[in-house]
């Protein structure tokens, strides 16, 4: 099997990656810099819609059965202080990239009556906080998208799903090179307050794990959801 992993070349992402190579898959990273040498990596600027859309058509033709859409950026955007530029290039990485990819290789999977798609979202789908509008908007989007892709896809054998992470050890959860679960604010609300049940963020593997399983022959009927992957933290009030 072949398998596209957005955001190929670090934090989760990576993680997707290397579990596939582990299981025997052909794995192609697309990235704004490339992966490891233990698999293919198309070095692509996923805010370039005219890029994604070359780096679709160019991959429709190697018969890809799995799409994981892994690649996000975080960038602090108030409502009140919105940049336009700004809010376009988050929605085009987080979102726009996505879509894109799922039209030019879910075309192939469904011609070929199998395939998997996973979306990478967040709890910010479902959940928000002041200053990410951007973000929250692009996730939600994101989960929308996989519901539609997941009941269009369906006839054909595709399953579509997206997995939702809370705090990930990853670089994008680093503040000026300090995980943000260790700042002082954050720590007192989610570790000693118990905000977070299970006390710590999540490695990229827990996650890699999940996305696995819902990307193989494993899966035959869960489709059009989104499973959080957060340690119990959007079940707190």
């Amino acid at each position: 099997m072949k398998a596209v992993v957005t955001g190929a070349s670090n934090g989760i992402g990576l993680a997707i990656a290397q579990a596939f190579t582990a299981d025997g898959i052909e794995v192609i990273g697309l990235d704004i810099e490339p992966g490891p040498d233990s698999f293919e990596s198309i070095v692509v600027d996923l805010a370039d819609a005219a890029a994604v859309t070359a780096a679709g058509e160019l991959l429709a033709g190697r018969g890809i059965d799995i799409l994981v859409n892994c690649a996000g950026i975080f960038a602090a955007s108030p409502l009140l202080e919105l940049d336009l530029a700004g809010y376009r290039r988050l929605l085009a990485i987080d979102l726009d990239a996505a879509v894109l990819l799922m039209k030019y290789l879910g075309a192939g999977m469904a011609e070929r009556g199998w395939g998997r798609i996973v979306n990478v979202t967040s709890v910010h789908a479902a959940v928000s906080e002041p200053g990410c509008l951007a973000y929250d908007v692009a996730k939600a989007g994101l989960e929308a998208a996989t519901r539609v892709a997941a009941i269009e896809l369906a006839p054909h054998g595709v399953l579509v799903n997206a997995v939702a992470p809370g705090f990930v050890t990853t670089r994008m959860a680093e503040v000026d090179g300090v995980d943000e679960l260790e700042l002082p604010a954050m720590h007192s609300v989610y570790i000693e307050g118990g905000r977070l049940p299970l006390g710590r963020g999540a490695a990229p593997e827990e996650v890699a794990a999940l996305v696995a399983w819902l990307a193989g022959s494993a899966n035959t009927y869960v489709t059009g959801e989104s499973v959080r992957v957060d340690g119990g933290l959007t079940r707190r009030l």
